[in-house]
C-alpha cells in the first residue's frame, strides 16, 4: 500500500511541475481539462470573420427584419386589444401598477362590461388550468400535479393572505409576469390579456370557495353527484 501513495504522490508531483504557472505566457496551445466554453461559435463585436467574402464578421440584419420592442409605441394587437411588448410604456395594463403602487381591479383597456366579463373568466379559466393548475390545482389550493412530488412554496391561493385586500390584483398580475420564489416568470408564455383574466378568475375561485351553500346550491349539486344509494 506504501508504494502506491508513493507513486501517486510522484505521478502528482509530476502533473504539477509540467501545469505552467497562472500568469505566465507560452506559444504552446495550453492544455485545458476543463474548456468553460472558451471556443463559441459565435462573433464578436467589430472582429472579422473569413466565413463571409468580405472578411468582415458585422452584418446588415435580413431584409424586413424587426427589432422586438420597438414597434410604434411598443404595442401590437392581439385579439383588439393592444399587447404590451418589452419596449412598451410604463401603465396599469402592463405592470399592474398605478404610480408605483399596486392596484386592485382591472386596467380600462379591457373594456369590460357586463357582456363579455362572462367571456372574460372563461378565458381566464382556461388559460389558468394550462398554465396554473399543474402547481396550484384546479381550486387553487396548492394541490396541483406538482405538489405530489415534493416541489417546496407552492402557494394556497384560496387563503386570506392572497385575498385582494391585502394581495391587490396589481401584485397578482406582477407575480404572473414576472415570477416569484420558485415559481418562474410566465410573461413571454401567457398573453397580457390573459394573465388579467386569471387574476379575475382567481378571484373568481375565492368567492366561490367562501360563497354560502344556498348561494351556490344549483352549481354544486351539478358537479357534485348524488351518492349511491346504499342497499338495505
Amino acid at each position: 500500500m506504501k508504494y502506491f501513495f508513493l507513486a501517486y504522490a510522484i505521478i502528482a508531483a509530476l502533473f504539477i511541475g509540467l501545469m505552467p504557472v497562472r500568469g505566465s505566457k507560452s506559444p504552446d496551445t495550453p492544455i485545458r481539462l476543463f474548456p468553460d466554453m472558451d471556443e463559441q461559435d459565435k462573433l464578436k463585436p467589430q472582429k472579422p470573420s473569413e466565413f463571409f467574402a468580405d472578411g468582415q464578421g458585422a452584418r446588415l440584419p435580413v431584409h424586413g427584419t424587426q427589432a422586438l420592442g420597438l414597434n410604434p409605441e411598443g404595442l401590437k394587437e392581439f385579439g383588439g386589444i393592444p399587447e404590451l411588448e418589452f419596449g412598451g410604456p410604463v401603465s396599469h395594463l402592463a405592470t399592474g401598477g398605478i404610480e408605483d403602487y399596486f392596484a386592485n381591479g382591472m386596467p380600462e383597456e379591457l373594456h369590460l362590461t357586463n357582456e363579455n366579463v362572462g367571456a372574460f373568466l372563461k378565458r381566464g379559466e382556461e388559460s389558468f388550468n394550462v398554465n396554473c393548475a399543474i402547481c396550484h390545482g384546479k381550486s387553487g389550493d396548492g394541490q396541483g400535479m406538482t405538489s405530489h412530488f415534493g416541489i417546496p412554496g407552492i402557494a394556497n391561493l384560496t387563503q386570506d393572505t392572497y385575498a385582494q385586500a391585502v394581495y391587490p390584483d396589481g401584485r397578482l398580475f406582477h407575480v404572473i409576469s414576472e415570477g416569484k420564489g420558485n415559481m418562474a416568470a410566465y410573461k413571454h408564455n401567457i398573453a397580457l390579456r390573459d394573465r388579467w383574466a386569471i387574476v379575475a378568475y382567481v378571484r373568481a375561485l375565492q368567492l366561490a370557495r367562501k360563497a354560502p351553500y344556498d348561494v351556490v346550491k344549483d352549481v354544486f349539486d351539478k358537479a357534485v353527484p348524488a351518492a349511491p344509494a346504499q342497499a338495505q
